[in-house]
């Protein structure tokens, strides 16, 4: 089996090619990756010699490319995404060329060659927000309401995939995933930018009062959950992907800040983000019950493990930060609260 994994250099994506190759010893991976900011060769370096793995470097949205690609593959798992929501909200068009029309022209190139198998990775973000006191969660049936550039796109996506299904019987899966932490997590991201700055003596940013819930999955068991879609997914069917792990931001930054024998002096409480969705919670129910998955990590031992990764490797991350978009970036999206 061949598999045509886009935006394989980024954080979700280089760890389901590193699980992939690991588990299955018959399949071969292609990543094609932009290498944008968040795109780092870093991420697979450990498997570049791997005669299953070849990269390529290239935008999603060429089409003469990627329908090279798509037609030396069996399946299509579509990573590739501009992801953080303050990035969306400070410019908007990059991520709409990149989740909306690099979509676009892969699932063409799917249709052009043959109607490939295509699973797409999308989020629990198009679903909008929850109350923080309701039982309600997001599942497969929850009308789309994205609250912000970031996931406007993605629902967009979403959509044109469940369209070239119906239209062209494009054999498709779509999974909504909650947030993920883990190994090699772009350092903008709350977890990694929280213990890299206390690796630093820095103090965290949380934004308003730290209220705001999401629920977590650890990157492996997302992983875990696309193989098993690949395997026994239903066609046209989409699967809500969970942690069932809830946590507010605060929660959060006090688990980060002990794991440190840090006090909440190391905690500075900054502006809110624009459009901040209150909370975000998925339910799994039907993946776990058609298809057998559920997570199998605690979340606070990866918690520890993820922390300690972050402590053991520097060389990874610590040059991200030193990247000046990222000091760029950085200064802008905290402003203290006044």
């Amino acid at each position: 089996m061949k598999l045509l994994v886009t935006g394989g250099l980024g954080f979700i994506g280089s760890n389901f090619i590193r699980y992939i190759l690991k588990k299955h010893s018959d399949y071969s991976v292609i990543n094609i990756d932009k290498v944008t900011y968040a795109g780092n060769p870093d991420n697979l370096r450990d498997i570049q010699s791997d005669p299953r793995y070849k990269f390529v470097k290239g935008d999603i949205c060429n089409a003469v490319l990627v329908d090279k690609l798509v037609k030396e593959s069996d399946v299509i798992v579509h990573f590739a995404a501009e992801s953080h929501v303050d990035r969306s909200i400070k410019e908007s068009s990059v991520f709409v060329k990149t989740n909306v029309l690099g979509t676009h022209t892969l699932l063409d190139a799917a249709v052009r060659n043959g109607n490939k198998r295509f699973h797409h990775i999308s989020t629990d973000e198009v679903f909008g927000s929850l109350e923080v006191n309701e039982k309600r969660k997001f599942n497969e049936e929850t009308p789309y309401n994205p609250k912000n550039p970031y996931a406007a796109t993605k629902a967009a996506a979403d959509y044109l995939v469940r369209a070239y299904h119906h239209t062209y019987n494009l054999p498709i899966t779509i999974s909504n995933c909650s947030n993920n932490f883990g190994p090699y997590q772009y350092p903008e991201k709350l977890i990694p930018l929280f213990v890299t700055n206390l690796i630093e003596g820095k103090k965290v940013p949380l934004y308003g009062k730290g209220l705001n819930v999401r629920d977590w999955l650890y990157v492996e068991d997302h992983c875990e959950a696309i193989d098993l879609i690949l395997q026994k997914g239903k066609i046209g069917e989409t699967y809500c992907i969970g942690g069932n792990c809830e946590k507010s931001n605060i929660e959060i930054t006090k688990m980060i800040l002990k794991c440190f024998n840090a006090d909440d002096s190391m905690t500075e409480y900054v502006e809110d983000r624009k459009g901040h969705d209150l909370r975000y919670a998925i339910d799994p129910f039907k993946i776990m019950s058609e298809l057998g998955w559920k997570p199998k990590h605690d979340f606070n031992q990866v918690l520890k493990e993820t922390i300690a990764w972050y402590k053991k490797n520097e060389w990874w991350w610590r040059p991200l930060k030193e990247r000046l978009s990222f000091k760029k970036f950085e200064k802008s999206k905290f402003k203290k609260k006044k």
